[in-house]
């Protein structure tokens, strides 16, 4: 589906050539992008793509088919927006840190919304604190918010303003109620989380593009159940770490990894509790995960 700058939309395929010239990733044309058309056929508003234009950016992760390809999500974006939720269902960190490196990797912003907070008892405001100050202390914009209790939902809308935004987050953490609450009509499909599994169901299977009323664009994805990282060396993960890439000159060693080396300015501001011991560890569960290659 493609359209054009009046806002027709059209039925698109691609020009046989391009799907094979050097492709890497699973999907040749992703949301986003820049093309040329040809029109086929008027009356059935079908044309044929013949030029996809450089993107700016995109974002990618290991294709759930194929772990040796990857899929680009989305491209020429602005922000991302990763919704997580506290509870029901409970986000990882892991998987929060997961996305935020690769959208570091992919040079896409990225802001964290915890949302579904009218069911935050104490005990979950609390670690909402600790996740906030944790990561707007390393430059992450971070955003609370309910369509129950009405929070957040202006600051979401002022975000997205005049921007091209992806939406992400796993199945059931209320992106889509919460977009529906800012703008009605798009009337993004929304589910509930499935009682018996306490796991989102996932609602949408491909990414959309939504025009927004007030200027901007939204891309909503499907409830991601994981984010594998695509195209990322062990030596190159500690850069997309903001707090660390700032320290790396620092270390004694170049291709120091900040495990066990000496002399090392990662462990000195970890101990020093300058770098969150959270976020260290999930810098090395990411690691032990990679396999080390050169890309």
């Amino acid at each position: 589906m493609t359209k054009n700058e009046e806002g027709k939309t059209f039925n698109a395929r691609i020009k046989g050539v391009l799907k094979i010239s050097g492709l890497t990733s699973t999907n040749p044309i992703a949301v986003g992008d820049v093309v040329e058309m040809e029109m086929e056929n008027e009356g059935e508003s079908t044309t044929t793509i013949t030029t996809i234009y450089d993107r700016k950016n995109y974002i990618a992760r290991v294709s759930p088919h194929n772990k040796n390809q990857h899929h680009i999500v989305a491209s020429n974006l602005d922000q991302t927006l990763l919704f997580a939720t506290i509870r029901d269902p409970k986000t990882s960190q892991g998987f929060i840190d997961r996305f935020l490196v690769s959208a570091e990797a992919f040079h896409v912003p990225a802001v964290i919304v915890f949302n579904k907070a009218d069911v935050y008892g104490k005990k979950e405001m609390e670690k909402f604190e600790e996740f906030k100050n944790m990561y707007e202390t390393i430059g992450y914009k971070v955003i609370l918010a309910s369509v129950v209790n009405n929070t957040g939902v202006d600051e979401v809308q002022e975000m997205l303003h005049n921007k091209t935004t992806l939406l992400s987050g796993h199945s059931g953490v209320g992106k889509s109620s919460l977009i529906n609450a800012i703008f009605p009509a798009l009337n993004l499909r929304t589910k509930e989380v499935s009682e018996w599994s306490g796991k989102g169901m996932h609602t949408t299977t491909f990414a959309e593009m939504f025009d927004l009323p007030f200027g901007g664009k939204v891309i909503d994805t499907p409830g991601l159940r994981e984010f594998g990282l695509s195209d990322i060396s062990r030596q190159e993960l500690s850069h997309y770490f903001p707090e660390m890439r700032q320290r790396l000159n620092d270390c004694q060693f170049n291709n120091c990894m900040h495990t066990n080396e000496p002399g090392c300015a990662i462990k000195e501001a970890l101990n020093k509790g300058e770098i969150h011991v959270d976020r260290y560890v999930s810098y090395m569960t990411i690691l032990d995960t990679m396999e080390d290659k050169t890309y």
